[in-house]
């Protein structure tokens, strides 16, 4: 089938539509994100404590271990999205990929929290290696296929906001969900040292993502396998051709800017997530359940977002959203942190702390959503920008190198949180009672600056980025041209 007009042979609901809300394939798309969610809330807040004070490997060789497993990662996300962009089956270009992960990724997530045998510091740090790649890996391959679905299901420039805004929302929902529960009924009720809540945690999780999984690629099945198959098929005896294709695309300047943005950000997200809970424990003293208030509070969030990200995009434009969606949350991100230092905080560990902290987290997270729902977006853009060039779709690609960036740092940003546990002094801690003023205060001193500057350095960068929505038109226009003559051509 010609690629002129695919559209219209697509199942109901593929095709872009004024309301989106009514095409089933759109909630289908977007309810994938639950999996990545959960197992972004699992290695985000919870492995980096789970490993030192469970497992009990230290937090620099449990930092170095997560590393290595992410820099594993971050390569083969970008062997395997350009493999699914070239991909022939019945299943369409995406799917084979994403019903591996539906074996793959809920057996070794269970398997992360419920070590199978006895574990020495030595053999846990081999264990925790392990899992962690095969989690990983797990997820690019069910990831990155599913999210590069989008650039073919939809092409209009504002639309594709939304039905990213829905996937940011229920990725979001999925992971604070299961962190909400986790926090009053779980590790939060058993203690973070206690293995039992992590096992029930990991049983849970594995359960979620597999049902996430199995109704998103279901679901978005036939449309997917409606769409024209590749040109080219991914050869394996050729690898050395395949890394010049990818070499190519990826010269595409506007996929350069948010690729940059990302190798900067993938640095400052992996130490905050990292230190989440050290923070909200050790430094402003909430127990399990008042974190799961926090994250009832977040509960808003998404809901927020949902709304705003499109109109804004609209207004704005999508780069102008982007920035000015993340300059508002890092100007906040600080701010509960200098005042508790400054004493003009509420009592540490109090309900009117609380109230106060999530409040100002309800808010930043509303920031962080609106501008990935946009760079998601930008992303998608590319796609078409860069098949003008180089008559070749590389959706999988393009999101696949974005994560790679993304990941590939961000296991730096993990390395730098194991440090500063073990430069803070906090490699030993158990308790509150355990924690200093002296701690408090270098802990927030080694990691807000280095947060906070990461992220303007990273949003100045993207200020770089040039596709607008008249450039998406033309670059839509040119393509329309480009497939009409060669389809009249072929005939």
């Amino acid at each position: 089938m010609s690629r002129v007009g695919y559209l219209e042979y697509l199942p109901q609901g593929a095709s872009n539509i004024s309301r989106p809300e009514k095409n089933p394939v759109y909630w289908y798309y977007g309810s994938g994100a639950v999996a990545f969610g959960i197992k972004n809330n699992a290695f985000s807040y919870l492995l980096l404590i789970y490993s030192t004070q469970v497992l009990g490997i230290p937090g620099y060789l449990a930092a170095t271990a997560l590393a290595i497993a992410m820099a594993w990662d971050a390569f083969s996300d970008l062997v395997l999205g350009h493999w699914s962009d070239k991909t022939r089956s019945r299943l369409g270009r995406r799917h084979p990929f994403m019903y591996a992960g539906l074996i793959v990724l809920p057996i070794s997530f269970y398997a992360l929290f419920n070590p199978p045998f006895e574990l020495t510091e030595t053999t846990a740090w081999w264990y925790l290696l392990a899992t962690a790649i095969l989690i990983r890996t797990a997820v690019t391959l069910f990831e990155v296929p599913s999210v590069a679905l989008l650039p073919d299901l939809v092409k209009d420039y504002d639309e594709r906001n939304q039905w990213l805004a829905l996937r940011h929302t229920l990725g979001w929902y999925g992971g604070n969900g299961i962190h909400v529960i986790n926090m009053a009924a779980w590790v939060g009720a058993a203690g973070l040292a206690a293995q039992s809540g992590y096992s029930t945690y990991g049983s849970a999780g594995a359960f979620m993502i597999a049902v996430s999984i199995l109704i998103s690629s279901l679901g978005t099945q036939k449309p997917a396998a409606a769409i024209p198959p590749p040109a080219e098929t991914f050869r394996v005896t050729e690898m050395w051709d395949e890394f010049k294709q990818i070499a190519q695309s990826l010269t595409n300047s506007n996929f350069f800017w948010l690729f940059v943005y990302s190798l900067i950000v993938g640095a400052a997200a992996g130490m905050s997530t990292a230190l989440y809970l050290y923070n909200v424990t050790y430094f402003f003293d909430f127990s399990g359940p008042q974190i799961a208030v926090t994250g009832l509070f977040v509960f808003a969030s998404p809901a927020i977002a949902y709304v705003v990200a499109p109109t804004l995009g609209q207004r704005l434009g999508k780069k102008a959203a982007a920035i000015a969606a993340l300059l508002g949350a890092i100007f906040l991100y600080p701010i509960p942190y200098l005042l508790t230092l400054a004493g003009f905080w509420p009592t540490a560990g109090g309900w009117t702390s609380l109230i106060f902290y999530s409040l100002f987290v309800m808010t930043e997270v509303v920031g962080f959503i609106v501008g990935g729902v946009m760079l998601d977006s930008m992303m998608a853009d590319v796609v078409e920008d860069s098949e003008v060039k180089t008559n070749r779709r590389s959706e999988g690609l393009f999101y696949a190198a974005r994560s790679f960036s993304g990941k590939a740092v961000s296991a730096l940003g993990i390395v730098l949180a194991g440090s500063i546990v073990s430069l803070v002094g906090m490699d030993g801690i158990k308790s509150v009672a355990d924690m200093t003023d002296a701690m408090r205060a270098d802990l927030a001193t080694f990691f807000l600056p280095a947060y906070c500057g990461l992220y303007f350095i990273a949003i100045y960068l993207i200020s770089h980025y040039r596709i607008d929505r008249e450039a998406h038109n033309q670059n839509l226009a040119t393509l329309a041209h480009k497939n009409l003559h060669g389809h009249q051509a072929s005939d």
